[in-house]
Formats: C-alpha cells, sequence, structure tokens
C-alpha cells in the first residue's frame, strides 16, 4: 500500500466528522439569537432605564420621564424597520413601553410604569403553575410540537416529568422577579426598582432558557429543531 492511500486512510480516522455536529446543535440554540440579539437586549432594556434616569434628573417630571422613554422605544422600532430587522422584540418592547408609560401617567406614581411587568411576571408564574397542576405543563404545549412529539408526549411519563421539571423552572424565574421587584415597587424605590428589572430581565430569561436547553440535551432529544427559522418563527 502507498503512502499516499496510508496518508487517505489516517484522515479518513480522524474524529471531526462526530464533533463538527456537536458544534452545529450548540450552534442551533444561541440564546442570544433567541432574544433578538445584543440589539433585542438593548430594545428591552433602554427605555426602561431611560425613563428612571429622565425622572431622576428632571426633578420627578413623570410626563416628560414617560415621552422620553415611549420616544425612545418608538425610534428602537423604527431603525429596525428601516434595517429590515426583526420588529418582533422591538415592537413588543415598543407596546409594552406606551402602556407602561400611559398607566403611570394616569396614576400620577412612578413606580406604576413598572406594573405591567410586574403583573406579567405574576399571571405567567400562576399560569405555568396551574398548567402543571392540570397535567398539561405549559412548556409540553410549546415545545412538544416543536421537537416533533406534537400532544403525544402526555401518553409517555418521562416526557411528562421533563416537562414538569421545565415549568417549574419558569415558575421560579417569575416567581423570583415578583419576590425581588415587589417589595421596591410597594415602597416606591424607582431606581432600585429600574435596576432590579433590567438585572432580571432578559438575563435571568437567559437563564431559564439555558436551563430548559440542558435538560432537553439530557434526555437526548433533537434540539436542532429549537432553530427559531426551521421552527417557523419568522420575522415580525
Amino acid at each position: 500500500m502507498s503512502e499516499a492511500e496510508n496518508s487517505s486512510e489516517g484522515h479518513a480516522d480522524l474524529p471531526e466528522p462526530e464533533i463538527e455536529p456537536e458544534l452545529d446543535r450548540r450552534q442551533e440554540l444561541n440564546l442570544i439569537d433567541e432574544m433578538g440579539g445584543p440589539q433585542g437586549i438593548a430594545d428591552s432594556s433602554l427605555p426602561g432605564l431611560l425613563f428612571v434616569a429622565v425622572y431622576s434628573v428632571s426633578g420627578q417630571d413623570l410626563q416628560l420621564s414617560a415621552i422620553a422613554a415611549v420616544a425612545l422605544g418608538a425610534a428602537i422600532a423604527l431603525v429596525r424597520l428601516i434595517r429590515g430587522e426583526s420588529m418582533r422584540f422591538a415592537a413588543a418592547g415598543f407596546v409594552g413601553v406606551a402602556i407602561a408609560g400611559f398607566i403611570a401617567t394616569r396614576t400620577g406614581r412612578a413606580e406604576d410604569f413598572f406594573l405591567p411587568g410586574l403583573l406579567f411576571n405574576a399571571g405567567y408564574a400562576v399560569a405555568y403553575a396551574v398548567s402543571i397542576a392540570v397535567g398539561w405543563p405549559l412548556m409540553g404545549v410549546l415545545i412538544g410540537p416543536i421537537i416533533g412529539d406534537g400532544m403525544k408526549w402526555r401518553q409517555d411519563p418521562a416526557r411528562v416529568r421533563l416537562f414538569n421539571r421545565m415549568s417549574w423552572i419558569w415558575v421560579g424565574l417569575f416567581t423570583t422577579r415578583l419576590a425581588v421587584q415587589l417589595p421596591f415597587y410597594l415602597t416606591g424605590s424607582l431606581v432600585a426598582l429600574g435596576i432590579a428589572r433590567t438585572a432580571m430581565g432578559l438575563p435571568l430569561f437567559a437563564l431559564g432558557i439555558w436551563l430548559c436547553y440542558l435538560l432537553l440535551r439530557r434526555e437526548g432529544i433533537d434540539l436542532s429543531a429549537l432553530n427559531p427559522k426551521r421552527a417557523g418563527a419568522g420575522d415580525g
């Protein structure tokens, strides 16, 4: 056998084909991309931070603070529209900021700017907990069709336990947000509330996604289906 043939066979035995699929699989579930990328993180965080900043430096001018936050949310959405980027996160953020600004200006309480977020956290925590109690964990309802299980996972006790654990993760995360932020809201600690909301927003959401990712991977579930493009989650 020639040296060239030996060299060819040696290359054929290299482990790259086993490593590359694992690398590709990790790339399929990119947490930053799932949340809209760095731009998506800024979209959701900056309006709230601007509201607190303007309120603090303007002598607690609530009207001006709300206008500044809503204007920033609109500007972010417009820039993404002009660039032809996804409007999903920016549009959702703008609507949320507009509602928050409306409530705060109507009640005259700056901390009410963050009230919708607190209510959403409470609602999600209750929804996930109830879904577990009735045997329809929301993570199963959301992920089952994406990974090809449909709703057949309810006939598999192992799958039910998996989706229960995943749903409990979100119950814990939403409850943690409330436990930290609600005291600041009740005492009117606006700056602390704004900082807590930012710190416990997308970073905590990323933690939840990562923990669910680990559970799915441990069960040997094909994570390539969770790619937003393959799942049919197009640009909004």
